[in-house]
């Protein structure tokens, strides 16, 4: 059943946030904010809730104000030159049930201004995932290329991602899948038009383009140790 959870004044307070990017704005237009991103947002999750387990049970779909599947729309400044208060995107992730942050395997969509996308994969794993990751690679060379080229997977996906200049530490620079090897992150992505963020075919898309990364998901979570 179709739904319709975002709306272009969800757009429009993402750009009018970006342009009064303060707390004074923020409090004066917090009733915006829940109106236009976090309720039709925690509605998108609570109906992912249902869609999820079919994709694999062990991502989760949290529909909560904190804590959850909605990523906050607090910065973390502390550690960065932009000190402006508050992100002008909506994320939603769905974790690994063993995930504790941003950093484990997830499905993930972004809606912001001028760049919509469905996210999977990892970003920015820890070293040793990593070099989890790497080394089922080598090992198990026939099964990492299924999963990479499997075509639904690469119809909508592309892989990106930040590189190494040289093969990673511990890894022949001559080895034939080096250049995958180099990855720091393992992420699929795939472009959305906001004119799908906004009509009552969101959720079925996603749903479509998430068991589609199912075979570069489930070598992901082989290679860590983790359920599928």
């Amino acid at each position: 059943m179709s739904r319709t959870y975002f709306s272009k004044q969800t757009f429009a307070f993402l750009n009018a946030l970006a342009q009064n990017n303060e707390r004074a704005w923020f409090e004066q237009h917090q009733q915006e904010y829940e109106d236009f991103v976090r309720t039709p947002a925690l509605d998108f999750i609570s109906d992912m809730s249902d869609e999820m387990p079919a994709i694999s049970r062990h991502f989760l779909a949290q529909p909560k104000k904190v804590g959850g599947s909605l990523m906050r729309v607090q910065r973390d400044t502390r550690f960065s030159k932009d000190k402006t208060p508050y992100k002008t995107n909506i994320g939603i992730q769905f974790r690994h049930e063993v995930g504790k942050d941003v950093h484990a395997p997830g499905y993930y969509l972004h809606i912001e201004p001028g760049e919509c996308f469905i996210g999977i994969g990892l970003w920015r794993p820890e070293a040793d995932a990593l070099f989890r990751i790497r080394t089922a690679i080598v090992e198990k060379p026939e099964a990492w290329l299924a999963a990479r080229d499997d075509k639904a997977f690469r119809k909508l996906f592309t892989l990106e991602g930040d590189t190494l200049a040289n093969a990673p530490r511990g890894f022949a620079k001559d080895h034939p899948l080096v250049s995958d090897l180099k990855y720091k992150d393992f992420i699929g992505m795939s472009a959305l038009p906001q004119s799908t963020i906004t009509s009552g075919q969101l959720r079925e898309q996603v749903v479509a383009q998430f068991r589609a990364a199912a075979p570069y998901m489930r070598f992901l979570c082989q290679a860590l140790e983790l359920k599928f």
